[in-house]
């Protein structure tokens, strides 16, 4: 059973802590196989390395191949990667119901139209799919985005006649 110093324990983490990406992982491979049979379950229980990096470290020291991280292709692509044409529709939807500030103190766009109805419109007028749009959190989203702001219409309301109320 290895067991590292204080001294040395310290020098992987930091050494560990100040590189990326591959070199990160060939430095950890190294240390490993210098610690010998059981290194990885040492440097996995002692120094809190991943067990899956160590392997994978292991596997470009042996191989001499560099795998490449590819982060760019990592997590959700936007809507409207998967759909170029959403924006445009969006704007076309709603500027016909889309007011300018009443006070003219902002350049804000007020649509007096809600997501869910944007989102219905599509599917109605643009032939979009109900399974290909996003979620109306998105398109709420998107018009954020775009610039209009969604607002309630308020309802008119009458004006009290204070003229024919009697004082008690």
């Amino acid at each position: 059973m290895t067991h590292l110093s204080p001294e040395q324990r310290e020098a992987y983490i930091e050494g560990a802590k100040a590189l990326k990406g591959s070199d990160r992982r060939l430095f950890k491979a190294r240390i490993v196989k210098s610690l010998g049979r059981g290194g990885a379950s040492v440097a996995a229980r002692e120094l809190g390395w991943d067990r899956t990096t160590i392997r994978k470290g292991i596997g470009e020291l042996d191989s001499g191949q560099v795998i490449k991280d590819r982060f760019w292709e990592r997590g959700r692509k936007k809507a409207e990667e998967k759909l170029p044409r959403l924006l445009d529709d969006i704007r076309a939807i709603v500027d016909g119901q889309s007011q300018t500030d009443p006070t003219f103190k902002t350049t804000k766009l007020f649509a007096r139209i809600t997501a869910p109805a944007v989102r219905q419109a599509l599917i109605d007028d643009f032939g979009y799919t109900d399974d290909e749009l996003p979620h109306v959190e998105t398109i709420r989203v998107k018009l954020n985005q775009l610039g209009y702001r969604l607002r309630a219409v308020k309802k008119s309301q009458p004006k009290k006649n204070t003229r024919n109320r009697r004082h008690l």
